[in-house]
């Protein structure tokens, strides 16, 4: 399951990694301290966009390198997303169902559209 926030963070953790980057140094080139980007780094703490544009330019990346979906996440459902951020089994069963909602609804929308367009008149060229 994907949790958008923990993928960001990882891709950070493995570009410093990779510059020999610390920490300290993204902490002081965003203007925060170590904690708050370790509370980013480990997932206690979202990144806004304005950090996440921070971050790449102090990375030498483009934003897109820090949101890239690792292979390894082949579910990119919304709903499913966020079920990384809830705690609760009922909270993660109430978006199952929300998610199977909104699947079924999507599909019966396709469903009249298609019928619509079936019955409209054909004209002939």
């Amino acid at each position: 399951m994907l949790d958008m926030n923990m993928n960001i963070a990882a891709n950070i953790s493995a570009i410093l990694k990779k510059q020999n980057k610390k920490q300290t140094e993204l902490a002081n080139a965003i203007g925060t301290n170590k904690q708050t980007v370790n509370k980013m780094l480990n997932g206690a703490r979202m990144i806004n966009a304005v950090e996440l544009n921070q971050i790449a330019e102090y990375l030498g990346v483009r934003m897109e390198d820090l949101t890239r979906i690792s292979p390894e996440y082949a579910e990119t459902d919304i709903a499913l997303a966020f079920m990384g951020k809830v705690q609760s089994d009922e909270a993660k069963q109430a978006l199952k169902v929300a998610d199977e909602l909104s699947d079924m609804i999507l599909f019966h929308k396709r469903v009249r559209e298609n019928g619509n367009n079936m019955m409209e008149t054909w004209e002939d060229d």
